[in-house]
């Protein structure tokens, strides 16, 4: 049984009503996913591939340096897997390297690193110890620095700011134990008293948490007078009386994170620590998590470097049948799999990141796009990695060490990267997300037209503006550079990749033509579409990550001197990619999505509850959801900042 719940009793379309006035409405700079979803293909936008400036490069490359030292000689991954923890003096050297500040301005005492560095060294420490990544990019991509950064007053930047860059670890406080992705629900509660606010409610998965000490909390402000109400976001200091860590969680992956349960009652936090408006709150998280969920690709990158790295040289010494198994053709795909994966998974976060530094197009599909995708694939490449192992690869590298093999944590990678596909936006709610922004064209000039609850006034309008926007933009769809063959051609090297590029650009307008037919045929019942949605967007990833790794070939062919083997690993991705492509189309339209509901509603009836007789359930007593009623703390605090 479930928990009594005091959250509030909102509709299905009040919650998506919430979740629409949450999204940035505007697109005020270019954005080349949107564009693409569009059937626009704007090379344009990203080639030639952007560039940091050179004395932003070489402050970047400094610090890499002085990071590697510190995970080569100070980071002991194994001991972190095994302890479950984090060392204390790991933590202070990490502060003392300016690790905490690598995203904060060097006039609030941080490091003032782009994001293609804060990247790469989220991709270096996070290939050290996942557990330290994790640590850091929830403390500065989501935590306090963030918020701060893009919303923050002078005041509460020059207050807290030089704090998370030195001295402070910081967390985000959004999830509660009965709501994830639906915030219209949300029941920590702040009610205005005086020059403060009093917060009371439980808060879920807190990352940092445990060890943090400030934290962005999301709650709910009751609409009274002179208070516009909503969600909204408060920067708390977790000392404060009334903050309780109830509990530090503990996962399958991820071992050394310090993540927990915090409890609020009646926590008094001045007004003047309220960042933005009142609710505003979900608003400044989604912009925040615009480049702060670019975080996941910088680990999911470093993971697809290791599993080449350990594929490489395994598959060279492992013989089977007279012959190293890499020779293997079955074994061989999956090699090439790795490697060429690995090639565009950095080609998207690179682009991306650069992107996001120069700030002159709207990334906020594409680093929605680099999470889902890269959380994806690599888990698709970790768990290659531990089949090309064999039975290495399910053992333990504790185990491997104690009977004197080379200790591969092929395991501990697996189990690492599943959590990417949750946390930040699962692969189904990013799905929604990104297929939402993909379609905001079409909503704004047709939304009135499909929406049931509009007048007949309001529906005639739309129908005429839906005319004019379909009439200019229809017609674009049917031919482009795609279809002449010497578009592109200066990707035409050793290796030709402009026939990959004329697909992307012929594939944006079928993919375009897709969605508009599908609104066409469902109209407003489009959004009860999550299967054909959830493929609509991966085309779209594809699509994106094959323009980057032919992008990031080009790029590399005329500034290293291995261009011309990343023009061979592009050119197998784009192979990969495109049978994959194709198979998301023929699924389009020819699947299992009206089979799968009927059994759905079958399982929930217990129609089919004879199905699981013959076993037992090894699950413990408790109810499914803890029960996260507000008042005073009856457990000890777990709080434990490092100092």
């Amino acid at each position: 049984m479930s928990a009594p719940s005091t959250k509030p009793v909102v509709t299905e379309r009040e919650a998506r009503e919430v979740a629409e006035a949450a999204r940035e409405q505007d697109w005020r700079k270019p954005s080349f996913a949107k564009e693409l979803f569009l059937g626009r293909f704007r090379l344009d936008l990203i080639h030639p591939h952007p560039m940091p400036p050179e004395e932003d490069a070489r402050r970047g490359e400094e610090f890499l340096a002085a990071l590697r030292d510190f995970c080569e000689t100070k980071v002991d991954g194994a001991l972190i897997e095994r302890e479950a923890r984090i060392p204390d003096d790991v933590v202070a050297g990490l502060k003392e390297l300016g690790a905490f500040g690598m995203k904060i301005d060097t006039k609030y005492g941080g490091l003032g690193l782009t994001q293609v560095y804060y990247n790469k060294a989220l991709a270096l420490v996070g290939s050290a110890s996942p557990a330290i990544g994790v640590l850091l990019s929830a403390h500065q991509s989501i935590g306090v620095p963030q918020p701060l950064k893009l919303f923050g007053t002078q005041e509460q930047k020059e207050k807290f700011l030089p704090r998370c860059a030195r001295t402070d670890i910081s967390a985000f406080l959004l999830t509660e134990p009965d709501v994830g992705s639906d915030p219209a629900r949300l029941a920590t509660s702040a009610v205005p008293d005086g020059d403060d606010y009093v917060l009371d409610g439980v808060k879920l998965w807190t990352t940092n948490g445990v060890v943090a000490d400030l934290l962005v909390v999301m709650a709910r402000v009751p609409r009274s007078e002179g208070h516009k109400g909503g969600i909204t976001a408060f920067v708390v200091e977790t000392d404060s009386p009334g903050v309780t860590v109830e509990n530090r969680n503990a996962f399958m992956g991820l071992r050394g994170i310090e993540n927990g349960v915090t409890r609020f009652h009646q926590v008094r936090v001045p007004a003047a620590h309220r960042i933005g408006p009142e609710g505003a709150g979900l608003k400044i998280a989604l912009t925040t998590l615009n480049t702060g969920r670019l975080s996941l690709p910088a680990s999911c990158v470093a993971a697809g470097k290791w599993c080449l790295k350990i594929a490489r040289e395994w598959s060279a010494a492992r013989e089977q049948w007279g012959k190293p198994i890499a020779h293997h053709e079955a074994v061989g795909s999956k090699i090439s799999f790795i490697a060429a994966t690995t090639f565009a998974l950095e080609a998207v976060l690179d682009l991306s990141s650069q992107m996001a530094d120069e700030n002159r197009n709207d990334i906020r599909i594409e680093g929605a796009l680099a999470k889902l995708y890269a959380s994806e694939m690599a888990w698709l490449v970790a768990d290659e990695l531990v089949q090309i192992r064999g039975g290495r690869g399910f053992e333990t590298a504790e185990s491997l060490r104690a009977r004197g093999e080379k200790a591969v944590p092929a395991e501990q990678v697996l189990r690492d990267l599943r959590i990417n596909r949750i946390f930040e936006g699962s692969t189904e709610i990013m799905h929604l997300l990104i297929a939402r922004e993909a379609v905001d064209a079409h909503l704004s000039v047709a939304g009135d037209l499909i929406d049931p609850e509009k007048s007949l006034g309001d529906k005639a309008k739309a129908g005429a503006n839906a005319g004019v926007f379909y009439a200019k933009w229809l017609p674009k769809l049917v031919a482009g550079p795609g279809q002449l063959p010497n578009s592109y051609s200066e990707f035409k090297r050793e290796v030709d990749l402009s026939t990959h590029l004329r697909y992307v650009e012929r594939t944006a307008r079928k993919l375009a033509r897709s969605t508009f037919y599908a609104m066409s045929r469902w109209q407003g019942r489009m959004e009860t579409k999550q299967g054909f949605l959830g493929r609509i967007v991966d085309i779209g990833a594809e699509l994106f990550a094959m323009s980057a790794a032919c992008v990031r070939a080009e790029l590399l062919y005329t500034t290293e001197a291995h261009g011309r083997e990343a023009y061979q690993l592009a050119d197998a991705f784009c192979h990969q990619s495109r049978l994959r492509v194709e198979e998301l189309f023929g699924r389009l339209w020819n699947n299992t999505d009206d089979q799968d509901r009927k059994v759905v509603k079958g399982v929930l009836s217990g129609t089919y509850a004879w199905l699981e007789d013959g076993i037992v359930d090894p699950s413990g007593e408790g109810v499914w959801i803890a029960d996260a009623t507000p008042g005073p703390s009856e457990k000890e605090n777990v709080h434990r900042p490092v100092r």
